[in-house]
């Protein structure tokens, strides 16, 4: 009877072991190096690979994708709000309740810029 809660013990002590996240070891995956073959590049350099599908991220890393208007104002937007937040947390002339209600209207006022700068931009288009 002791053996077999011994090896009842180390099969559930072994499983919790093995459920662990991390590195394991196992296969490494390694981006493909520029190969030459007879004067030009290898398809597999530029993101085709049968192995890897569709799905892989650095397939067509070769292309950039520039951020439009519309996103550089918002991003431009959420700066300027995010100081103004930081600095209304910050101030402790005011009551903590008073800090809130002013973090609460920054973060609405906010909020309408970005809807008002899309509305303006998909006016223009």
């Amino acid at each position: 009877m002791k053996k077999i809660i011994v090896i009842l013990a180390v099969t559930f002590l072994a499983t919790g072991v093995f459920a662990q996240k991390g590195p394991r070891g196992g296969v490494r995956v390694i981006a493909p190096r520029p190969v030459l073959v007879m004067g030009a590049y290898s398809p597999f350099y530029y993101g085709y690979n049968p192995y890897w599908g569709f799905g892989n991220p650095y397939a067509y890393s070769h292309f950039y994708n520039r951020p439009t208007k519309l996103d550089l104002q918002i991003a431009d937007i959420k700066n300027d709000y995010q100081q103004k937040i930081k600095s209304a947390k910050s101030d402790k002339s005011i009551s903590k309740a008073e800090r809130k209600q002013v973090v609460r209207d920054l973060k609405h006022d906010r909020d309408q810029e970005i809807i008002e700068a899309k509305r303006n931009y998909y006016k223009m288009r």
